[in-house]
């Protein structure tokens, strides 16, 4: 495999035939919280200032140029960014009852803010790939370290390729 490292898919498995290379699709997952939805959508939070509409502009930008890179290597499959979490509802299961719950969730910091699916030789692929995605343009006064961050995970095909 191009840059060697680990792939999910296995020989035998009904992947591609004998010895062709068998693409893998990787769920690229940008972390973000409330915080980062206020301060885009032009609200201060707390000592942080609203993100400016330069900053803005310089985020669409890079996703732009970052997706379309992707879509010319053929690696790329779908990409959404999703609402803030003040929209999200949860269902949960209590006593065999479905249970409605309205966002925002005070329990939860961290939330899912966009993703994109990548098909691509390896993980150490989809890893340079999200690497990038890291990479997105930000305000001096955002918080990567604990608020922003990218999580991978391979997309299984098949129940057989679940692997605890």
């Amino acid at each position: 495999m191009p840059g060697g490292g680990s792939d999910v898919s296995r020989d035998g498995a009904g992947g591609a035939p004998d010895g062709e290379e068998r693409r893998v699709k990787y769920l690229i997952m940008l972390m973000g919280s409330q915080r980062d939805y206020d301060m885009i959508s032009g609200k201060a939070v707390g000592d942080a200032p609203a993100w400016t509409p330069e900053e803005i502009g310089a985020m669409h930008e890079f996703m732009v140029k970052w997706n379309g890179e992707l879509v010319e290597s053929g690696e790329f499959v779908d990409a959404r960014g999703l609402t803030a979490p003040v929209l999200a509802r949860r269902v949960s299961l209590r006593d065999g009852v479905p249970v409605v719950t309205d966002g925002p969730y005070a329990e939860t910091q961290e939330v899912l803010a966009g993703y994109t699916i990548v098909e691509c030789e390896s993980f150490d692929r989809a890893t340079e790939i999200a690497a990038k995605l890291s990479q997105t343009p930000h305000p001096e006064h955002a918080e990567l370290t604990t608020e922003w961050y990218v999580d991978i995970r391979p997309i299984v095909d098949r129940f057989d390729e679940l692997e605890l």
